[in-house]
């Protein structure tokens, strides 16, 4: 058994999805900064010339509330890239067909499947981002390579594709 993590195209797509994660991290201190510069700009700008700029406040708040969000973003991005490091150096890939059966609800049939022995594994995509679950959704019956990652926690990937996508296992009792 060949860990999945030694594979290069693993290696590649977990780089990209901590880029991602970084991208978001990065955003959002930027966001956080930006937001208290213009704050300190709009009171400097108010005691001197007693003129207070109508917009400036709302902005502030939009910048430092997104930019929180996005931190938070990141950095939860940035964890679960990390788990999934871990975790794919103790597993191998399990190559197998994807169907889609719903805007976030997957299938994975492993390669070896049999309809009428075995159960496939019914996942529900973790992202909520539109463009991912698009991208998931144009995987339908592609042929990826899927691992668990944890408990009731799947990760799976496809030639080509460039970066991994987390799911969980549905119909199970926690």
């Amino acid at each position: 058994m060949h860990p999945a993590s030694e594979d290069p195209s693993t290696r590649t797509a977990l780089a990209a999805h901590q880029v991602g994660a970084l991208r978001w991290l990065g955003a959002g201190v930027i966001a956080i900064v930006l937001g208290v510069l213009l704050g300190v700009a709009a009171v400097a700008i108010a005691e001197s010339s007693g003129r207070r700029l109508p917009v400036a406040g709302m902005a502030v708040v939009v910048l430092v509330l997104g930019g929180v969000v996005a931190v938070a973003v990141g950095t939860g991005a940035l964890l679960r890239t990390r788990r999934w490091r871990r975790a794919l150096a103790a597993t191998a890939w399990r190559t197998g067909t994807l169907r889609i059966a719903g805007p976030a609800a997957l299938v994975f049939e492993p390669y070896g499947y049999d309809e009428l022995v075995d159960e496939p594994v019914r996942l529900r995509l973790l992202s909520t981002a539109i463009w991912r679950t698009r991208a998931v959704q144009a995987l339908d019956g592609a042929t990826v390579q899927a691992a668990p990652v944890g408990e009731g926690r799947w990760v799976f990937t496809a030639e080509g594709v460039g970066t991994v996508y987390g799911a969980r296992e549905t119909g199970r009792r926690r």
